[in-house]
């Protein structure tokens, strides 16, 4: 005999309680005692097939059908070749399950019963489902099965068939679709029994496990074990049990998952005992026999057939003995295919064992790499912000010009190191799936301006033009993430830029469909540079890829093409190409986006006026000297007052002692961290604006900094205008009116 593995036993215990329906038997006019005994029977095969006792369930399904072909009712001839059927896909007989099913439908176009032909459709999604994984022919079932029962109003039907629609949507993987179902099957609650109330609950939990949702997942796991336990059901109380530990595991959780799982386990033994007891071989053959009786029984009505039937016992005999030998057979048969299920059973229990091995050291590997990056990122940023803040000061320093041609390439080498570690940084953000989707209302011209602006002085050093075209019918503002459209299109642009000389770049924005709320946007970028060969086209999106010139040598990560297709990927778009060599390059995608009605007011002009940071006094917390020089030196440059504090002990002793305007703290200092240091300013100063110096990512830092009270972030090394407006706006929340004290806001 097969053996089931048990989620699939709990699925199919869940379908057939809905299989059983509501046969109302007051309805029928003769209530004889055979069709009092079919509601017994019908009662006495849903307890046992919850309990898990599927041969009990059998014998009382096969005495049920055979009353009913006994008075030749085809309305519990159809219910009774339902129940059949699910007992032989829990089973896993699924030849058997669908001839039950098929004869079911037969049954069912004879009553003419609308409840009972959306049934069929509903007995096929879980045939489908359960005994074949074919589950979009199965969601089709589904939704045919839903529309019937609507069609007729049957509130009872539908909680049936979202449930099961549930649990095929789960199977499937289709978690959203299953959610809604979920929802909608909260509107029959009514018709939910106490085995089918649990099953759900176990359901919402399996959900929200599946979104990560482990908070919410664990709550309705835990309820669960306790109402099955209080009740009786093993099967789910078993089910619940995996789910969780598989909750557990994926929250870390490992101990308390295995506890759970080494209970689920010792239940699918005890629940599984049942499926290995061989009266079930006995039970099938008894159900061809009642097979042959019926049509014995309806051969009666000829009476020389009937007469021929008696007069031949020998003939009889031999047909019993053909049919022993069948049955024996067929024992045979399934003792073999059991054994070899059992097997398969260990080697899977095997493999799942090595699969979570090398789950548990992916996800190890994992973190070593993102805690790596994060290293990287902090001990490379440090020194570079240094450099370019020291070059930049030179290169204003008069006396220094003879060496300005020297500077400048220092300045440009330390710039080129830094778009290198960030556009690693960035593309490790992307794999690791910690992009945040930070939606925004912007202005799309105002955004494509700034970015062609912004290649200024690349376009005056190749000798370029940058035309820029966007449609008339693209909306003034539109909701969107913003950040993630400019860096494709800095990309792009700075690509063309880099890959052109003495040509012409177009930027063209393109309305494809408009509505009032949402506007298809197709967004191009143009060259006429050296272009890109057929055969070089299908590599320049590996990482690290270059185009290669013989006349041309250029400088680059290789990321650039990389990051937007990654990006785009996230927006759910795709980018194209159209080139050629020696004929420039056309890159396009498309986005959808949803279009704004806010009115945007113009940005206070007050905020770029430098001579409000004049004779400010500032508090310069940093233990680098390096840095600390730079920070002083572009201060003192346009008129504040510093002060130097080397670590965070001193800064909370130098906060409490002076009136300081703002305070620069740094994250990483000896004797006492930033974070720190601002919650101990904090206990006795609670206005004075805190601005947060680090040279990590700003995602893995920016709710700690914002707990422990500080304004804003400042990521080194920082472009000097950005720094300055920082301070004007912090230094604004505090007395120049311009910016709530409250808000807090993160420079980049």
């Amino acid at each position: 005999m097969k053996k089931l593995a048990f989620p699939l036993l709990f699925s199919l215990q869940c379908l057939y309680v809905f299989a059983q329906g509501h046969p109302n038997l007051k309805t029928v006019t003769r209530e004889d005692d055979i069709r009092q005994d079919i509601e017994s029977l019908l009662d006495s095969s849903n307890v046992h097939y919850f309990k898990g006792n599927y041969i009990k369930s059998l014998e009382f399904n096969v005495e049920l059908l055979e009353k009913a072909l006994k008075i030749n009712d085809p309305k519990f001839t159809h219910q009774g070749y339902r129940l059949l059927g699910y007992d032989y896909l829990v089973l896993n007989d699924t030849v058997l399950a669908r001839e039950s099913f098929e004869k079911s439908s037969k049954y069912a176009r004879i009553t003419k019963n609308d409840t009972a032909i959306a049934q069929t459709s509903m007995d096929l999604a879980n045939l489908y489902s359960e005994g074949y994984s074919n589950w979009n022919k199965a969601l089709s079932y589904h939704d045919e099965s839903i529309r019937l029962f609507k069609k007729i109003k049957d509130s009872s039907g539908l909680s049936k068939a979202h449930f099961n629609t549930i649990l095929t949507c789960i199977e499937a993987g289709q978690v959203d679709k299953a959610l809604i179902h979920l929802n909608e099957s909260l509107k029959y609650k009514a018709f939910h029994n106490e085995s089918v109330s649990i099953a759900l609950l176990n359901q919402w939990g399996t959900v929200y496990r599946l979104k990560k949702e482990y908070e919410r997942a664990n709550t309705y796991f835990e309820k669960v074990i306790l109402m099955a336990q209080d009740k009786g059901y093993p099967v789910e109380l078993a089910d619940a049990y995996k789910e969780y530990s598989e909750s557990l595991f994926e929250q870390q959780r490992f101990q308390e998952s295995f506890d759970n799982r080494k209970k689920y386990e010792q239940l699918l033994v005890e629940n599984m005992s049942t499926l290995q007891n061989t009266e079930s071989e006995s039970v099938s053959a008894k159900f061809q026999l009642a097979e042959y009786k019926k049509d014995v029984a309806l051969a009666e009505k000829e009476n020389q057939l009937q007469q021929e039937i008696v007069n031949s016992k020998s003939r009889l005999n031999n047909i019993l003995i053909v049919v022993s030998i069948c049955g024996l057979i067929m024992f045979t048969g399934l003792w073999v295919a059991f054994r070899k299920r059992k097997q398969l059973v260990s080697q899977l229990k095997e493999r799942n064992k090595k699969y979570l091995e090398a789950k548990f050291r992916s996800e190890h590997l994992a973190k070593a790499k993102s805690k790596f990056f994060s290293t990287v990122s902090h001990e490379l940023r440090t020194p570079l912000y240094g450099v370019i803040g020291l070059s930049t000061i030179l290169l204003e320093d008069e006396s220094l010009q003879k060496h300005k041609k020297d500077l400048t390439s220092l300045k440009f080498s330390a710039d080129y190191l830094l778009a290198l570690i960030n556009d690693v940084l960035q593309i490790n953000k992307i794999d690791s799936n910690s992009l945040e989707d930070d939606i925004t209302t912007f202005n799309i011209r105002d955004l494509v301006q700034s970015i062609a602006s912004s290649f200024e002085y690349m376009r005056l050093q190749n000798k370029n033009e940058i035309h820029i075209e966007v449609s008339e019918e693209i909306p003034t503002l539109v909701n969107a993430n913003s950040i993630r459209l400019s860096q494709i299109l800095m990309n792009l642009v700075g690509n063309a830029c880099k890959f052109t000389e003495n040509g012409d770049i177009y930027i063209r924005v393109e309305a494809l469909n408009v509505s009032q709320e949402k506007a298809k946007i197709r967004f191009s970028v143009r060259d006429t540079g050296i272009g890109i060969s057929k055969n070089k086209q299908a590599h320049i999106f590996d990482e690290f890829a270059q185009v290669e010139s013989l006349d041309y040598s250029y400088q680059g990560t290789g990321l650039g093409l990389p990051i937007v297709k990654k990006l785009l990927a996230l927006s759910n778009s795709k980018i194209y190409l159209d080139s050629d060599k020696g004929k420039g390059s056309t890159f396009s995608f498309e986005l959808d986006l949803e279009v704004s009605h806010e009115i945007k007011t113009k940005e206070d002009t007050a905020l770029l006026d430098i001579s409000l940071l004049k004779d400010k006094n500032i508090l310069i917390a940093e233990d680098n000297r390096i840095n600390q020089i730079v920070t002083q030196k572009i201060l003192e440059r346009n008129h504040m007052n510093c002060s130097i504090a080397q670590n965070g002990e001193e800064a909370v002793a130098l906060a409490k002692e002076n009136a300081f305007d703002l305070v620069l703290m740094d994250l990483n200092m000896p004797k006492m961290n930033g974070v720190n240091a601002c919650i101990e300013i904090r206990k006795f100063n609670t206005t004075l604006p805190i601005i947060a110096l680090t040279a990590v990512e700003v995602e893995e830092v920016r709710n700690e900094i914002q707990e422990a009270g500080m304004n804003d972030i400042i990521v080194k090394p920082y472009d000097v205008t950005l720094f300055l407006r920082t301070l004007l706006v912090n230094l604004g929340a505090k007395g120049l009116g311009v910016v709530n004290s409250n808000k807090r806001r993160v420079a980049i």
